[in-house]
């Protein structure tokens, strides 16, 4: 069992690794104008973020995720990778 958990964990990082590099190299390819197309992104999640606020403490949530074309191939090559290793 505790392999089991494990190797989910290690999936978990592969997969972050992957969106965050794809991320970063779509940031990057947005420059060169053959490869505009990884730097198609899309955006979504709470813009404006929710505030409770309770007069002891005030509580902010956002969220917000940016995919772009990159960050996609990213995370598959990741799960590609990791189910190869």
């Amino acid at each position: 069992m505790a392999t089991r958990d494990k190797s989910i964990w290690i999936l978990i990082v592969f997969i972050l690794s992957g969106l965050v590099i794809g991320g970063l190299l779509g940031r990057l390819a947005s420059s060169v104008p053959w490869l505009w197309w990884l730097s198609y992104e899309q955006q979504f999640g709470l813009e404006n973020p929710i505030i409770l606020d309770l007069s002891i403490f005030k509580l902010t949530f956002g969220l917000v995720f940016k995919i772009n074309v990159a960050s996609i191939i990213g995370m598959l090559l990741a799960i590609f990778s990791y189910r190869k290793i």
